[in-house]
């Protein structure tokens, strides 16, 4: 006898699995339309909707689990079980409604094939579920949550699993085919089922599992199930070119209007926890999560722009509280490690610029911050002349209206000439772009502030100002090249400034470039262990990674190593989003740049670089608390650089 199938054995009425199929459907495709309405009220036309890499970015990471799979073995596995489980046993569904109404295929060793393939699936599936559940109730790994809906979806991904094999048991067990052992589990499980019992309850387990099938697409939309579609279109959305959008840049930053590619990450969110467990913050003990700001902000958004509301109801988004957001860095590590590329601290970024449009909570030091901004061009001092004075009696050339096309604009940037050890910062660059006889010049006492901390803190309005004030000042002195101290100038500037301006450079690129063209020349040697510290807003804001390692090893006598966290899983020093401007209202655990330089520390290097002014302050405050002044240093690379210059 071949071996084949009999479609529907045993079971009267087929009809009804196809109306409540389409019922299931409608209901599946309602919650799906929703949320791309949703999706388009409230997101800012800002990507184009087709793009070939995008396509093919896509199917990479969720064919093999790219993103899943980075960081965390043990819960990508998982994922790809239950994955690649679900869609074997999808296709193979599909495959059966093809070989009934269509053509009849899946007899021989094709349905032995298949049989062999829907086993293999159901295997993955149930093996990630319970491994999932094992992570979750047993080993209850911290970055979990253990919410109604986190035990509600797996556990049903569990029955649907198990009856799929007491039902092809079932079925074994009562037709005794001579190749029901190509069916591993199932032909196990049915030599314990009488043959006649098994004919009279087959109907009532293939109803059940077949009820239980269609109610679980029926609800993918309505519960963190919609991850499913969800992840998919967020992971295309990021993939696919921004359009170039004027006017609408203070809608953008506020979150007022999100990016498409955002609005969908909102809701391809599972709360995985991992932006929580990258969380600098957090790690440090203190009250920040990041991804309480998402699921805030994915109901805020369902709140405003959804007829129906908020379509999940197993799941009750409880509200950050307040004055969180103030802690947060803006370093980036959360948008590093989420799978669906959310950007947690964007919807930080939107609850800040509320409370600065409100006018409430804002820590006290911080508005004295953006006084001093809109009065004087600098968050630090009241005093504009406080600006030129690292430069003085150094002969730096001051740059003046017209002809500078041809000429480096350094750009110094408040911190660097301001802060008096972050001047060094300023000397150091400035000689080494002497000793490469290059061309450059600075605006002197006429420098005005990117902006940058308006920006980051929510005050949008002034950093529009900002933004029209300098793009106005680089324009008259005819400034095309632009080289910072600052990374967080630097993203300003590439990032947040209408582009075709100028072109701007971080000055570990500039320091490269020199090097590369024979024009800066290392020559003493510098016999010192060295390690690197990434800056979040040159790093992972701006993939600056191999620049200011290759300067470091063009130094002779360097021995150079790595910490244990570095490149785009470097922890960030605390200064950014704000924080080097606020008070002791921030308290956790311990500080994040003495956790950094404890790790510095345990690489046994001399000397501790970085490439950024905050950088540079809070390691070498750390430095200090940590008892650890005699046992190493923290230089700016510029510093190591003129080290090795003489």
């Amino acid at each position: 006898m071949t071996p084949s199938r009999t479609m529907f054995w045993q079971i009267d009425n087929a009809w009804l699995l196809y109306l409540l199929a389409v019922f299931a459907t409608r209901a599946f495709l309602a919650g799906v339309v929703l949320h791309s309405k949703v999706w388009r009220n409230s997101a800012q036309k800002g990507r184009k909707l087709y793009s070939k890499r995008a396509v093919g970015r896509t199917l990479v990471e969720i064919v093999t689990g790219q993103r899943i799979l980075r960081g965390n073995l043990a819960a990508g596995i998982a994922h790809l079980l239950i994955f690649w489980g679900f869609v074997i046993l999808l296709v193979g569904t599909s495959l059966l409604a093809v070989h009934d109404h269509i053509y009849p295929f899946l007899t021989g060793a094709s349905y032995l094939l298949f049989e062999i393939a829907m086993e293999v699936g159901g295997l993955f599936l149930l093996a990630g579920i319970i491994w999932a559940l094992v992570r979750r109730y047993i080993q209850r790994v911290p970055r979990l949550e253990r919410t109604l809906e986190d035990a509600v979806v797996p556990l049903w991904l569990l029955v649907l699993a198990c009856s799929g094999f007491f039902l092809e048991a079932v079925r074994l067990a009562a037709q005794r085919p001579t190749w029901g052992e190509w069916s591993l589990v199932g032909w196990l499980i049915a030599h314990f089922i009488p043959q006649a019992t098994a004919g009279s309850i087959y109907p009532a387990i293939w109803w059940g599992h077949a009820l239980l099938s269609l109610l679980f697409i029926a609800t993918i939309p309505y519960t963190k199930l919609f991850h499913l579609v969800g992840a998919p279109a967020a992971s295309y959305l990021h993939y696919c070119p921004p359009k170039e959008v004027e006017g609408e840049l203070s809608l953008m930053e506020a979150g007022v209007q999100w990016d498409l590619a955002e609005a969908a990450s909102l809701d391809a969110c599972m709360r995985c926890g991992r932006c929580v467990q990258a969380c600098p913050s957090a790690g440090a003990g203190e009250p920040l999560l990041p991804r309480g700001f998402i699921q805030a902000a994915r109901h805020s958004l369902w709140q405003e722009h959804s007829p129906a509301a908020d379509l999940r109801k197993l799941y009750t988004v409880p509200a950050p509280a307040d004055g969180t957001s103030w802690y947060c860095t803006t370093c980036g590590a959360c948008m590093e490690v989420c799978p669906v590329h959310a950007s947690p601290f964007r919807a930080i970024g939107r609850k800040r610029a509320q409370l600065v449009e409100q006018g409430t909570g804002v820590p006290d030091l911080m508005n004295q911050t953006l006084e001093k901004l809109f009065n004087y061009e600098n968050p630090w001092v009241a005093n504009k002349r406080e600006r030129t004075l690292w430069a003085k009696d150094l002969e730096i050339p001051v740059l003046k209206p017209g002809a500078n096309e041809d000429r480096l604009c350094y750009f110094v940037g408040c911190t660097t000439a301001i802060d008096p050890r972050t001047q060094a910062i300023a000397r150091s660059f400035s000689a080494v772009l002497k000793h490469a006889q290059a061309s450059f010049g600075t605006l002197g006492d006429k420098e005005p502030c990117c902006g940058d901390i308006a920006r980051v803190v929510g005050e949008l309005g002034l950093f529009q100002e900002k933004v029209e004030n300098c793009s106005a000042l680089l324009e008259k002195y005819e400034v095309k090249e632009i080289v910072t101290s600052s990374p967080h100038c630097y993203h300003t500037f590439a990032n947040k400034y209408p582009g075709g301006l100028f072109r701007v450079r971080h000055y570990s690129v500039v320091l490269k470039e020199l090097l590369d063209n024979g024009k800066l020349k290392l020559k003493i040697p510098v016999n010192s262990t060295v390690t690197y510290h990434d800056p979040c807003y040159l790093g992972r804001h701006n993939h600056i990674f191999d620049e200011p390692r290759e300067v470091i090893r063009s130094i002779p006598g360097i021995r150079f190593t790595e910490m244990r966290l570095h490149g785009p899983d470097s922890l960030c020093c605390g200064g950014g989003g704000g924080r080097m401007w606020q008070g002791p209202e921030l308290r956790g655990e311990a500080r994040m740049s003495e956790i950094r330089i404890k790790q510095a520390r345990e690489t046994g290097a001399d000397i501790l670089v970085t490439a950024c002014p905050l950088c540079l302050i809070m390691l070498e405050d750390s430095l200090k608390t940590c008892g650890l002044e005699g046992d190493m240093r923290v230089m700016d690379l510029n510093e190591l650089v003129l080290k090795s210059i003489g």
